[in-house]
């Protein structure tokens, strides 16, 4: 795995991983304070139709398996693991299954977007870590997909 792939894997594993737990927090948190209804945490009424009550259950997932998974892909290609970038894909799978549940049960959001692209760049750049996608710098067209290597060419 190249260096710019893994500096690209740790950081969107990273924001992910900060931002789920975060997330998963604060609904978990102002589901059994009853706080911040509506700011921090979404109208109940979006749940309306799922099989949760609160956003007790979502906030728990949420932190565990979403942000339990990009954690363990972050430590993994942090420590250029070799398992690191099956790891992360699956994280990504995960969370864009996540997304996905989401578009179904709630009204749309920009944060899913933000989170869908996510998922993309990790799968990508998992795929040009396990040599599925190759590319070579071009100094007039920039990145060019070359044929026989696993590194970046000039």
């Amino acid at each position: 795995m190249t260096r710019w792939v893994r500096v690209g894997l740790i950081a969107l594993a990273g924001f992910v991983c900060l931002t789920a737990i975060a997330g998963g927090a604060t609904l978990i948190v102002a589901t059994l304070t009853k706080a911040a209804a509506g700011v921090l945490v979404p109208d109940a009424h979006y749940l309306d139709g799922s099989p949760f009550h609160s956003y007790l259950v979502p906030g728990i997932l949420l932190a565990v398996v979403i942000g339990g998974t990009q954690a363990v892909a972050l430590a993994l290609v942090s420590r250029r693991s070799a398992n690191a970038l099956v790891a992360t894909v699956v994280a990504a799978m995960g969370l864009n299954i996540w997304v996905f549940i989401e578009l179904i049960l709630i009204p749309f959001s920009f944060l899913q977007v933000i989170y869908f692209a996510a998922t993309l760049g990790e799968i990508g750049l998992a795929m040009l870590g396990l040599g599925l996608l190759e590319f070579r710098v071009s100094p007039r067209f920039g990145l060019r997909r070359s044929r026989g290597t696993n590194r970046l060419q000039n």
